[in-house]
């Protein structure tokens, strides 16, 4: 039972960290694409 709860703990901690780069990565494209965007809408296309 032990072994099964620091098991779990584990891959929480794994997921966790991962999550962080994922969520960093995701903000990138978000400002990325807010970028785009205001760019379309000042010279009406994308760079």
């Amino acid at each position: 039972m032990v072994s099964k709860l620091v098991t779990v703990g584990i891959i929480a901690g794994a997921l966790t960290l991962a999550a962080c780069n994922t969520v960093r990565g995701a903000a990138a494209d978000v400002g990325s694409a807010a970028n785009c965007t205001e760019n379309t809408m000042k010279t009406g296309y994308c760079r």
